[in-house]
């Protein structure tokens, strides 16, 4: 093989395909599970902190040191074996220990991520799940007696997965450790990587419910500011009717309320998006157990439509009713400009006949100042012309009246022909420009 043939990131790519085996568990046993995420842009956070988090708990267990440039670590810590992951917002941590607690779900079975540790971990809690994996017993039915207990039933979801390889109950709701609670029981035969690869599917099902429903917190409070605004920008659409408000105006208060709109925009964007990725990863864990009903018990799919789905629908509205307003202010704006250049195009026409008729009265001044300007100057040629021709007119007998009667029209067709010459090199030279 040539390695100059191959793609520089060939077997990079390949190779993370198999970075992050599913985990191996036996039964009996127990998982627990937490994902902490940064509350405030934590796409961007210092990835090495959560390295530095991880490195402190394998150090306090005397696990296999981890690799602080890698994204994904699984190593035994005594009797437990830790799973980590980071991921674009948060970070996970699953620890898997044989054999189940002398209290079902009790909150011992996580005490590998103390309080202390969790305290100063590089963002908060967004899930917290204890989970019991035990033999199904050869009566399926006597599986709810052990867990009445256990859950509430009002929201208590019990089915069938995998093709009845296993029963999985839950209610979804956190005890007063903070920990979510999943029993599952498995057939016996059952291999342990199934059974890993079932544990991981409920956990990331929790952590991913959980990522995906942030975005409800921020569609309510985009919704208030929306509120606010949608009477703003209808208030400036029923104006556009009013001739006597001006355009201009309008498109000042519209830009300021589109402006805030882009702005709402652009902080909720990546949430409203990263919700649409959570959910989608939801429904296809959900889809990947293949669940069926057991016995008369509600159904995970039941729950998830009647508890999480209007939950996302929520959100989902908010965010086309944000664009739904960006769309009507973007064609209000169009219309308001539309509006402004026809004003000025009716202010450009007024301005245009305006200079014409200043035009006509100039060029009418200027053909008055013309003919005065015949006049005068025809007065002081004539003056000029009898004083020089005085000596000739005496020699002929002229009397000076005469004189002057004769040379007035010379004079003044003389001058009227001298101006005609003038205007039409004027003429000639503005067609030449």
């Amino acid at each position: 093989m040539d390695p100059a043939r191959e793609h520089p990131l060939r077997f990079e790519l390949v190779n993370e395909l198999h970075a992050r085996p599913s985990p191996r568990m036996t039964v009996p046993s127990t998982a627990a599970f937490v994902a902490f995420k940064e509350p405030k842009d934590a796409a961007n956070r210092d990835y090495s902190q959560d390295a530095a988090h991880l490195a402190t708990l394998v150090a306090r267990h005397g696990g296999p040191r981890p690799d602080p440039d890698d994204s994904h670590y699984q190593g035994q810590l005594g009797r437990h074996d830790l799973k980590w992951e980071s991921h674009t917002e948060f970070v996970t941590y699953m620890a898997m220990t044989p054999g189940l607690p002398i209290r079902p779900f009790d909150p011992s079975a996580a005490a590998i991520f103390s309080n202390e540790w969790q305290d100063k971990a590089p963002g908060k809690r967004v899930a917290a799940v204890l989970v019991q994996v035990d033999v199904l017993p050869e009566d399926p039915s006597d599986a709810m007696d052990s867990i009445s207990g256990w859950f509430a039933n009002d929201s208590l979801a019990a089915i069938w997965v995998l093709d009845q390889a296993a029963m999985v109950a839950g209610d979804f709701r956190i005890d007063d450790a903070g920990l979510m609670r999943f029993a599952v029981f498995v057939r016996p035969g059952t291999t342990e990587a199934r059974i890993g690869r079932l544990v991981h599917r409920l956990v990331e099902l929790e952590t991913y419910r959980a990522m995906s429903m942030l975005g409800l917190g921020r569609a309510r409070g985009l919704g208030q500011r929306l509120n606010e605004l949608e009477p703003r920008l209808t208030a400036i659409l029923e104006s556009m009717t009013d001739d006597d408000r001006p355009a201009e105006q309008m498109l000042h208060d519209l830009l300021t309320v589109s402006t805030q709109l882009e702005t709402e925009a652009v902080q909720h964007s990546f949430r409203f998006g990263a919700t649409g990725a959570y959910q989608a990863i939801v429904s296809d864990r959900i889809d990947a157990l293949r669940e069926t009903r057991f016995q008369d018990r509600q159904m995970m799919t039941e729950f998830m439509r009647r508890r999480y789905e209007p939950a996302m629908r929520t959100i989902k509205s908010t965010e086309q009713r944000l664009s739904k307003m960006m769309e009507r202010a973007a064609r209000a704006a169009e219309l308001l400009r539309t509006r402004v250049d026809v004003e000025r195009s009716a202010q450009n026409q007024d301005i245009m006949k305006r200079m014409d008729r200043r035009a006509d009265l100039q060029l009418r001044l200027q053909h008055t100042v013309e003919g005065l300007s015949v006049v005068a100057i025809s007065y002081y040629a004539v003056g000029l012309l009898g004083h020089a021709l005085a000596p000739v007119s005496e020699m002929l007998g002229i009397e000076e009246t005469q004189l002057v009667a004769v040379l007035t029209p010379v004079a003044v067709l003389a001058v009227w022909l001298m101006m005609r010459q003038v205007h039409k090199k004027l003429h000639r030279d503005e067609s030449d420009l």
